[in-house]
């Protein structure tokens, strides 16, 4: 699943982990690593989707091992990256796209919702960056990507403690920027914009996910670039950033928004 116009520099044969990579963004980004010739771990809940990813990049004349497992439990993560390790490789890049919320408004969530709101998308990357991080500092290198959102940046009515959290993500990027530049391990985040994925529909019309691509529709009239973005979108600049055409970039935030926001 090598050659042409897929290859990155640096990628092939190589180990990726991607988190939620069973659908939506974390699909896309697990489908374009495989086609650059990595070798893709796939950590999410979702096993049935999970093996589904896994087969579709084997079919493809890839590399890829499915494990199910819940990132906000660091003992799970430490069993699955293990498995993942031994079946791929050590890992040599980690994107942590794992996530999720609902559209509520902050006065009608509760501590619970809140709570497990962190959990995923915070507690959960910085647990899984632990598990890896060991490993890569040991042989003296690594990529690790944060797929935050544009929400992080400029906030987004309805999602408060989801904005939070995945600001929380590129704080943490930044830090362990600093901490690892000199082990060999940059850390990036990106932030896409509204993305036309299951779950983003479902959350646009609560759970109603045709109501939802119908909202989407209407709300990328006031997208400059015409359209809300799609997973492939995402997965081009992650592919980038995981290869050896970005070993001098880190601590960086990029926007994948169609231009939605232009912040310098």
């Amino acid at each position: 699943m090598t050659g042409g116009e897929a290859d990155m520099r640096g990628l092939s044969g190589r180990m990726a982990i991607v988190t939620g990579g069973a659908s939506g963004i974390g699909e896309g980004i697990a489908l374009r690593l495989a086609e650059a010739g990595a070798h893709v771990a796939i950590l999410d809940a979702d096993e049935a989707n999970a093996q589904r990813v896994e087969q579709a990049i084997a079919d493809a004349g890839g590399t890829a091992h499915a494990e199910a497992a819940d990132i906000c439990d660091y003992d799970v993560v430490v069993r699955a990256v293990d498995r993942a390790e031994a079946a791929l490789g050590p890992a040599y890049a980690l994107v942590n796209c794992a996530g999720g919320g609902a559209i509520v408004p902050f006065l009608e969530t509760d501590a619970a919702q809140r709570r497990k709101t962190v959990a995923v998308n915070l507690e959960g990357a910085a647990n899984v960056t632990h598990a890896v991080l060991k490993g890569m500092a040991q042989r003296g290198e690594g990529r690790v990507i944060m797929i935050s959102s544009e929400g992080a940046r400029i906030g987004s009515s309805g999602q408060a403690v989801y904005c939070a959290a995945k600001a929380g993500m590129i704080a943490l990027a930044k830090t362990l920027a600093r901490e690892f530049a000199r082990d060999g391990i940059t850390f990036n985040s990106v932030a896409p914009g509204l993305t036309d994925t299951p779950m983003m529909a479902a959350a646009m019309a609560g759970d109603e996910e045709e109501a939802g691509r119908a909202l989407l529709g209407k709300i990328a009239r006031s997208i400059p670039l015409g359209r809300v973005g799609r997973p492939d979108d995402v997965a081009g600049i992650v592919a980038f950033l995981a290869s050896d055409e970005a070993a001098y970039i880190t601590g960086q935030v990029i926007s994948v928004s169609g231009g939605a926001s232009m912040i310098g």
